[in-house]
C-alpha cells in the first residue's frame, strides 16, 4: 500500500556529512531511495533543519545547503525521485516515482525577515512548522519553560501560509502556540505528533488540542519515535497503533496520516527501524481497520487535505 510520510530529517545528514552519504542507498540513511521503494513510500517529505547551536547570521546559509542537496542528491542522482513544487503535483506521478517535497522545521533560518520565507517557498517549501524546541523570533517551542505563543512575527508567518497555501505545522510548538495556529491557520498540520492521553509528553496533542484540530479542518501524523509512542519498555508496532485508534476516537478517522522522523531518530519501534519497514505497520494497521481507513492513514487523507484541490 503506498505511503505519504509527512517528516523526516535526511536533509540534514546529508549536509553534515558533506557529500559522503549517496541518498539512493546509503545505510546510514533511514530513508534512503532503496528503503523507500522498499517500504512502498509513494512520497516523502525532507525537512529543513537547522541545529540549534547554529549561529544566527549562519542559519540560512545551512538552509540552502540542505536545499542544495535535496537538488543535487535527491533528485539530481534520481530521476525516479521527483519534485512535488504543486499541490496538482501528487497527481501527476506516475508509477515507479518517488515525489519529494520539501519542509521546514522551524523558521529560526529566517531570523526576522519574511523575504527569505518567500525565497523558500519559490524553493519549493510548502509545509512550515514555527519552531522546534526552543524559543525563536516566531513563537515558543514545546521546550521553552515560558510556554509563551505566537508573536507578531509568527502571525505574519502564518498569514503568509494561508496566502500561498502553505501548511502551518504545529509539531514543536508550545501548547498556547498550538491553539493560537488552530484559531489563525488554514491550513493547520501536526506533521509528526502523537497523543499525549497515551504517552505524557509535551510534543504531544491533548485531547483537547487533537479535537479542535478536528474540527477545524486539521490533520495529524502519527509519529514513530519511541518516547512519544510509550513512556517505558520496549515499543512496539501495537503501540503506535493505539495512538491511530485514540486520535479515531477523537472523530479523526479521516484525518490521520503518517510522519515517521526517520533519520532524525536513533532509537525505534521494533520491526519499524527504517523506511523499508513501513508496511510492518500497514499489515498491522489492517488488523485493527477497515482497508479504506488505513488506505486513509497510509495516504488517502492527506490527498484529499491538499490545499487549492478540489474535493
Amino acid at each position: 500500500m503506498n505511503i505519504i510520510d509527512l517528516h523526516c530529517d535526511a536533509l540534514l545528514k546529508l549536509q553534515e556529512a558533506k557529500g559522503v552519504l549517496r541518498f539512493a542507498d546509503a545505510p546510514d540513511l533511514q530513508t534512503n531511495k532503496n528503503r523507500l521503494q522498499q517500504g512502498q513510500i509513494k512520497v516523502q517529505c525532507f525537512a529543513i533543519f537547522i541545529e540549534p547551536e547554529i549561529k544566527g547570521d549562519h542559519k540560512f546559509q545551512v538552509a540552502l545547503e540542505q536545499i542544495d542537496y535535496f537538488y543535487k542528491e535527491v533528485l539530481g542522482r534520481n530521476p525516479d525521485m521527483v519534485h512535488i513544487k504543486e499541490w496538482s503535483d501528487f497527481d501527476r506521478l506516475k508509477i515507479g516515482q518517488i515525489g519529494a517535497m520539501l519542509t521546514l522545521e522551524g523558521v529560526d533560518a529566517i531570523g526576522n525577515d519574511l523575504a527569505k520565507l518567500h525565497i523558500l517557498y519559490r524553493l519549493g517549501v510548502r509545509s512550515v512548522g514555527l519552531t522546534w524546541n526552543q524559543a525563536n523570533l516566531a513563537a515558543d517551542g514545546a521546550g521553552e519553560p515560558r510556554g509563551a505563543g505566537l508573536t507578531l512575527f509568527g502571525k505574519e508567518i502564518v498569514e503568509f501560509n494561508n496566502e500561498h497555501q502553505i501548511l502551518t505545522d504545529v509539531s514543536h510548538l508550545s501548547d498556547k502556540g498550538i491553539w493560537e495556529v488552530i484559531e489563525l491557520a488554514k491550513y493547520p498540520i501536526a506533521s509528526h505528533s502523537n497523543a499525549r492521553a497515551l504517552c505524557h509528553h509535551p510534543r504531544n496533542l491533548t485531547d483537547e488540542q487533537a479535537k479542535a484540530m478536528f474540527a477545524n479542518g486539521g490533520h495529524i501524523h502519527v509519529v514513530y519515535h519511541p518516547p512519544f509512542v510509550k513512556e517505558s519498555g520496549e515499543v512496539k508496532i501495537t503501540d503506535l497503533v493505539k495512538h491511530i485508534d485514540h486520535f479515531c476516537s477523537l472523530g479523526g478517522v479521516k484525518q490521520i496520516g503518517l510522519g515517521s522522523d526517520f533519520d532524525g531518530i536513533s532509537t525505534f519501534i521494533t520491526d519499524l527501524e527504517d523506511a523499508s519497514k513501513s508496511q510492518n505497520l500497514i499489515n498491522e494497521l489492517l488488523k485493527h481497520f477497515k482497508e479504506e481507513e488505513v488506505k486513509g492513514f497510509a495516504y488517502e487523507n492527506f490527498l484529499n487535505y491538499r490545499p487549492g484541490i478540489k474535493r
